[in-house]
């Protein structure tokens, strides 16, 4: 008596006048690829009650889709045909190159044993061919993958090729795709469509062989994949950030001592104040930062930035900044842990000094801003003996620790007072300009208080000591060097 007819994983099925292979089952589900590798799921009684439904294949080398294995070491290759014949056998009971009308062996009958009993037989059976133990739980780990993903289940996953991380879409359509993405790294946001219109009418005129352009839902999730960080469809300011940065750390400088690298940078200031003729206006921070100590040795706010402020940085690090009236008695530098005594005997105005370090810049890095590339600003640095190094256009990162600094400045800071204002006007609140907002000379001493008590005292883990744990801040940073090497930061 013939058995009825049934579906095994590999068996190559027709229906609906096209050809398919069983690449696995699970229940009543059944995942099935064609013959250009697409695979699909369907219920396994709608399949075998379909119009043309036939098995038109069971030999093994027939029952494997098309180069399914292709690119596995010769090995793992046997090893997973040599699993997907037993699992086979467990599954129907007959393995996949059985002969018509050839009846299962008795322990692997599904008409007389359940699942389980017919992977307790496979384990015995190759526990016994292979001479090592192998476990039912094994087995039925072995039965699950394979139901689930068919032979590709039973190869070794650090073996297994790797899907096409893009698919099926032809080569020349990605790098039409890649293409309009760099250039839009400048230009202003389009929609997904507007690039899908556009690969359109360049794959129209493409020389050679036609190519073939993929539908809109695989253009769009090729889309995502390749727009992944770059902000393609959305913020025109990230992306033209994201395309300025460097693909990767060019070197790192190591400072030894304090004044041998500092940095300077204006940015405009997030509070609105009141100008000297009443006018409400934001103004702006020059500031210098001293990078072996991180130290904030001179900051300055005007209305606009110009070379004369900038050079005032300059005569601000080496000048001892002055006690202001309400000031506590801390913050004097007598009280705090720089080496008062020593300094004092250089400079005598220290003794009405504030906690701030004072150091002469041997090398500052500028960028390209009208203030630092003007005579003013290069005559100050050459009475000092300042070399200037001017940073290349649109690259924040050769100066990133006074780009960080003034941003510190705004979040620990500037959101404290009135009439702060936010970085954009996303972020402004309603009628700050009626808030009692301060004058420019009293926020500018502000920002001095707030630099010697705060700033200074703030520990910092880029100014990290082998031993101690923890972070150091810019003053304990700077006091053994002050100590140690008296000559590598001179006062005046």
């Amino acid at each position: 008596m013939r058995r009825p007819l049934v579906v095994r994983p590999g068996d190559r099925v027709r229906f609906d006048n096209k050809v398919h292979t069983v690449v696995g089952i699970s229940g009543v589900l059944v995942r099935l690829a064609d013959e250009h590798g697409q695979s699909s799921a369907m219920h396994l009684p709608t399949l075998m009650t379909s119009q043309g439904f036939e098995v038109i294949g069971s030999g093994e080398a027939r029952r494997l889709a098309p180069g399914l294995l292709d690119g596995l070491p010769p090995g793992e290759a046997d090893r997973a045909l040599w699993w997907h014949r037993h699992m086979s056998e467990v599954l129907t009971g007959l393995p996949p190159d059985a002969s018509e009308g050839v009846m299962p062996r008795p322990e692997y009958d599904p008409a007389t044993r359940n699942l389980s009993e017919r992977e307790a037989a496979k384990a015995i059976e190759l526990s016994r061919e292979t001479g090592r133990p192998v476990s039912p739980h094994t087995i039925r780990w072995r039965r699950r993958r394979y139901q689930k993903r068919g032979v590709m289940g039973m190869v070794d996953g650090r073996q297994a090729p790797r899907r096409p991380v893009l698919g099926q879409v032809d080569p020349q359509v990605v790098e039409i795709l890649r293409r309009l993405m760099d250039q839009a790294a400048d230009g202003s946001t389009h929609t997904v469509s507007y690039y899908f219109e556009r690969v359109g009418q360049a794959v129209k005129k493409l020389k050679g062989p036609p190519v073939e352009m993929p539908s809109w839902a695989t253009f769009y999730r090729l889309f995502n994949r390749l727009e992944a960080g770059r902000h393609t469809t959305g913020s025109a300011r990230t992306r033209r950030s994201l395309a300025n940065q460097p693909e990767g750390v060019f070197d790192q400088v190591t400072v030894c001592r304090p004044g041998e690298l500092m940095e300077i940078d204006s940015t405009p200031f997030d509070v609105l104040v009141r100008l000297e003729n009443g006018v409400v206006d934001r103004c702006e921070l020059v500031g210098m930062v001293d990078v072996a100590t991180r130290s904030i040795t001179a900051a300055v706010l005007r209305p606009t930035t110009k070379s004369v402020d900038a050079a005032l940085l300059l005569a601000r690090s080496v000048t001892p900044a002055p006690m202001r009236p309400g000031w506590p008695e801390a913050l004097r530098m007598e009280h705090s842990v720089l080496p008062y005594e020593r300094l004092l005997s250089v400079d005598e105005r220290l003794r009405h000094a504030a906690a701030v370090p004072l150091i002469i810049p041997e090398t500052v890095v500028v960028d390209g801003g009208k203030a630092f590339l003007s005579k003013n600003f290069h005559a100050a640095c050459n009475a000092f003996g300042t070399e200037v190094i001017h940073a290349p256009p649109r690259t924040p990162t050769h100066k990133p620790h006074i780009e960080r600094t003034l941003g510190s400045a705004a979040s620990l800071f500037a959101q404290f007072l009135p009439g702060y204002t936010g970085w954009s006007t996303e972020h402004r609140g309603r009628k700050i300009e009626d808030e009692p907002l301060f004058s420019l000379h009293q926020l500018q001493e502000l920002l001095e208080q707030w630099i010697s008590a705060k700033w200074q005292n703030r520990a910092h883990d880029s100014l990290r000591d082998p031993s101690p744990r923890g972070g150091r801040s810019p003053r304990t940073r700077s006091t053994p060097r002050w100590s140690s090497r008296p000559d590598s930061c001179r006062s005046r």
